[in-house]
């Protein structure tokens, strides 16, 4: 709510709405003039959102991925600010049977719009044992992501793989026991929920559509959850606040005017907080403004 600095007037989006925490923080901060957007691929959140609509008639709901914003007309003449909270929210990780839980047995679904694309199920039901490997490589950082796969490969000739359980126990069989306290099928699992949600990928489409969006003096805050989200937040960031270093090869310096300005560094959530919300141990926010740019 700092990061976002709330006008009571302004115009703001909520682009992972979940069950409406930080929406609430920020209606709580706004004025009878002011707005906020929501969006939400999941239509649990969204059907939270269309009851909250309904009791504050400054909340105007989309279901839909905030790569999508500025396709939404509401956007059109601009935010004051943008909040994006990624990945998987709370209420998915603890029903069972949205899939996203290796901890929790139900269908091997994952989808956050399961009325949408491919199920983790039906994808590795047909994906090849290296584009499986790719995968959990590129999106999990995962060491053992050929052995995983080739494992998967050879099971699914067998029976399919229909259920969490299933696939996390198949992933410990195969894995090395190590000292970790970490469940060896956690990052197979987040790399899979990546791929079939396209979260990386909306990610960047999402923070490019933030920025047109975004007013002068409007402030962009992204909540990450692991590395490779906060990489692209990061350099994204970088990338429109920072000059490029310089480069003794260019005969000729290349101009460079900023669109944004960083507001603080990488924050992590206080002790105070986790004892509350342990969930939030990975969390790290990055907060940005919007340049005014002469024309």
């Amino acid at each position: 709510m700092d990061g976002l600095a709330v006008r009571a007037d302004g115009t703001y989006l909520d682009g992972t709405f979940g069950r409406g925490g930080h929406a609430r923080g920020v209606l709580q901060r706004l004025g009878p003039q002011g707005q906020l957007l929501v969006m939400d691929k999941d239509p649990e959140a969204i059907a939270v959102a269309m009851q909250l609509a309904t009791v504050d008639a400054r909340l105007h709901w989309r279901r839909g991925s905030f790569a999508e914003l500025a396709q939404w007309s509401a956007t059109a003449r601009g935010l004051d600010g943008i909040l994006l909270d990624l990945g998987v929210s709370s209420p998915q990780l603890d029903v069972a049977a949205r899939g996203f839980s290796f901890g929790k047995d139900g269908p091997l679904d994952m989808r956050m719009d399961p009325e949408t694309g491919e199920s983790a199920a039906q994808w590795l039901a047909h994906a090849s044992e290296k584009d499986i490997a790719d995968v959990l490589w590129v999106h999990g950082e995962e060491r053992q992501s050929r052995r995983i796969a080739r494992a998967i490969v050879a099971r699914r000739a067998q029976e399919p793989l229909l259920r969490t359980a299933q696939l996390a126990d198949l992933i410990a069989s195969v894995m090395p026991r190590g000292d970790s306290k970490t469940h060896p099928a956690t990052r197979s699992f987040q790399a899979i929920r990546i791929h079939i949600n396209r979260e990386l990928s909306d990610l960047e489409a999402g923070l490019d559509a933030a920025l047109q969006q975004l007013k002068p003096g409007g402030r962009l805050a992204v909540i990450s959850f692991h590395s490779l989200e906060d990489r692209i937040a990061k350099q994204f960031l970088l990338r429109h606040a920072k000059a490029p270093p310089a480069n003794r090869r260019m005969p000729v310096e290349v101009a460079f005017t900023p669109t944004l300005k960083l507001v603080g560094g990488a924050q992590k959530a206080s002790a105070a907080e986790l004892a509350t919300n342990p969930r939030a141990r990975s969390a790290v926010l990055r907060v940005a403004e919007k340049l005014q740019v002469a024309a």
